[in-house]
């Protein structure tokens, strides 16, 4: 995939999994990012069970990268939680 298709998949990835979990955006970067990993961990979930790697924009590389980043958000606010000071 390329770097552009990256970032659409990332951004729309990260934006959706943010509205999921916490009902709220992480903002423009965190999302982008959010969702770049997700694509990422979500192309091992996937192939570790079988199926194949997200390759380019489709609706199956955004499920994938939707999946991943709702693993990544859950991991995130376990290990950072919401500090309140």
């Amino acid at each position: 995939m390329s770097f552009i298709a990256w970032i659409v998949v990332g951004l729309i990835a990260g934006f959706i999994a943010s509205k999921i979990v916490n009902k709220a955006g992480e903002g423009f970067v965190l999302d982008i990012v959010l969702g770049v990993v997700g694509a990422i961990v979500g192309g091992f979930v996937f192939n570790a069970f079988g199926y194949s790697a997200p390759n380019g924009v489709n609706l199956y590389s955004i499920f994938v990268a939707v999946i991943g980043a709702i693993i990544v958000l859950v991991v995130y606010h376990a290990v950072f939680g919401r500090r309140t000071y």
